[in-house]
């Protein structure tokens, strides 16, 4: 990147931008060697501090990794493209087949953890399911893995009175998932509603999406609707920001009120 006099900016910030324009231009292409500290030295002029700081600040964005004795390389890994839309239509999860493989496409993502226990609701859960005093949830808590890579942890919250007996209080919930079993319920999700923002993770959170230091997570909240408007899922998510693309996909036009809603 071509920088002048009066660029003001930190020299480590404009070498990160170097490195990452070569990056964009296939100069340096997945799982290629970047230039090592003594070379970004040499090139620029520049402490071993600020060279390093450079190649942090690639690394905290999820752009390169860094190899032990090796050197820091150009991350090989194609981010999930999270299809908001098309993903929770019910001809996807109707005809048997899992929300998630709209994001994998061919690729394999696989739950390599999953937890499903009875409890008390979150006091924001149950206030936005709409729960008795002292109905409880069916907790499902699960970990995806794409391509060897932690990416998404998940905990859904789902009424007791409406799942008691069925496969979604059981770690394998069957085709097409927890929308499909609802849908057998009698309690088909028709309508949804997601909620997102980003912070920095927690140490569980670190440790659980193996997220490399400085990364963010993106955390969404979904509520689930059956057509007369009622709540009957809160699923919470958490996502490695460098592993995902969120997409949305949809018509102008004014939405219908949805019960509840």
């Amino acid at each position: 990147m071509a920088t002048t006099d009066d660029d003001r900016r930190p020299k480590y910030q404009r070498i990160a931008d170097s490195l990452r324009e070569a990056i964009g231009s296939g100069e340096y292409g997945p799982g290629d060697r970047l230039p090592g500290e003594n070379d970004l030295m040499a090139s620029y002029g520049v402490a071993r501090m600020t060279a390093r700081q450079a190649l942090g600040v690639l690394r905290d964005e999820g752009v390169v990794e860094a190899r032990k004795g090796a050197g820091v390389f150009v991350r090989d890994f194609r981010p999930l493209r999270r299809r908001s839309i098309q993903r929770l239509a019910r001809d996807q999860w109707g005809s048997g087949r899992s929300i998630w493989s709209v994001d994998a496409d061919d690729r394999a993502l696989e739950v390599d953890q999953v937890q499903v226990t009875e409890e008390a609701a979150p006091d924001g859960v149950h206030a936005v399911l709409g729960l008795a005093g002292g109905e409880t949830v069916c907790v499902r808590r699960r970990r995806f893995v794409l391509d060897g890579k932690p990416v998404l942890l998940a905990t859904s919250y789902l009424p007791m009175s409406v799942v008691t007996g069925s496969a979604v209080t059981r770690e394998d919930t069957g085709p097409g998932g927890t929308y499909a079993r609802l849908a057998e319920l009698g309690h088909e999700p028709t309508h949804f509603r997601e909620e997102i923002r980003s912070r920095m993770p927690s140490k569980d959170e670190v440790a659980r999406l193996s997220l490399s230091p400085g990364t963010p997570v993106i955390l969404i909240c979904r509520t689930a609707f059956t057509g007369r408007g009622r709540p009957v899922e809160v699923n919470e998510m958490t996502l490695d920001a460098a592993s995902y693309v969120l997409e949305y996909d949809f018509d102008a036009g004014a939405r219908d009120a949805v019960p509840g809603d």
